[in-house]
């Protein structure tokens, strides 16, 4: 098995490094901070740690995982492929389209995984969803709904928009076309308010309409009084309901026909095994490092979902 160093321990690091090393994939931690460093010592005293990416790099370790603030993560990805690893980044895959283009091109040319960190295609329901509306049972997806809202952890460096769509916008492409790569957006319409802080949105909606038909909504908040994570289906025969909280997939039969009439049939709720999903993308990652295949977020599904998050941004200011 090829193992990995995780670059940075940090909130959401610690989780990467807890997963890696579960599956016995982790040769090592690098973290600059001395106390973020004796806390993965304390809870790994088997681990090699490093003070920065660089001393990571000389080793012979063939992949790195960036789990570093996302201003840093062009910088660092390009270093670590530009030493030959593979890697794995958190989202966003970095904060301009152009800069997500880069590393994409760059890692196909010298032949490195370069995998994005959009946790939701690896969660079991959003993969029953996309496996579901392959077979074509629902018909043809017309519009994909979601909203990810809550009373939350408000940011002075970014605003609502870039901390939770991400994680929306690439369950969006996924379950409209299966692949990113299928799909061209046409127009965007967006909007956001800034309650808390001048110039830094705290709610925000967006409209995305693809050529051939489809569209999207999303809404996000760190300003809500209710937790609501949820993702819904409209296609031709059935609507699809994804409730993140609770965990449920609800498949809806029904429809309006060509009288438009409406028809309505029920729906059932899908019983779908429970699994961890970030274990199931480390997982993925070390899959691909072992059979080189392109992860299912690959380099250019990141860069599909910076580019709607940077257009949706210029649109909200225009």
């Amino acid at each position: 098995m090829r193992k990995v160093i995780v670059v940075g321990a940090g909130s959401w690091g610690k989780n990467l490094v807890r997963n890696f090393h579960d599956l016995g994939a982790l040769a090592g931690v690098a973290e600059m901070s001395p106390n973020l460093r004796a806390d993965v010592a304390a809870n790994f005293p088997d681990l090699t740690l490093y003070a920065d990416l660089q001393a990571a790099l000389e080793t012979d370790v063939a992949a790195i995982v960036l789990a570093t603030p996302a201003p840093s993560h062009y910088k660092l990805a390009l270093q670590a492929l530009t030493a030959g690893k593979d890697v794995f980044v958190e989202k966003p895959i970095t904060l301009k389209a152009s800069e997500a283009r880069h590393l994409a091109e760059y890692a196909d040319s010298q032949n490195r995984i370069l995998m994005v960190g959009h946790l939701l295609l690896y969660q079991p329901a959003i993969a029953w969803m996309r496996d579901y509306l392959s077979t074509g049972k629902a018909g043809k997806v017309f519009h994909v709904s979601t909203q990810r809202v809550k009373l939350g952890k408000v940011r002075r460096e970014e605003n609502v928009w870039w901390s939770f769509a991400p994680h929306d916008i690439s369950v969006i492409l996924d379950l409209l076309g299966n692949s990113s790569s299928k799909l061209k957006l046409e127009t965007v319409k967006a909007s956001g308010q800034a309650m808390l802080q001048s110039g830094i949105a705290d709610n925000v909606h967006v409209d995305l309409q693809f050529v051939g038909g489809q569209s999207a909504h999303i809404h996000t908040s760190w300003y809500y009084p209710l937790s609501q994570r949820s993702t819904v289906v409209l296609a031709e025969k059935q609507m699809l309901v994804y409730d993140e909280v609770a965990q449920t997939v609800t498949v809806h039969d029904k429809t309006i026909d060509e009288q438009l009439n409406n028809q309505d049939c029920g729906s059932h709720t899908v019983q779908i095994a429970a699994a961890e999903p970030l274990k199931l993308e480390c997982q993925h990652f070390l899959d691909c490092l072992e059979n080189r295949q392109s992860p299912r977020s690959d380099g250019w599904n990141g860069v599909a979902v910076v580019e709607i998050l940077e257009k949706s941004a210029e649109a909200m200011n225009e």
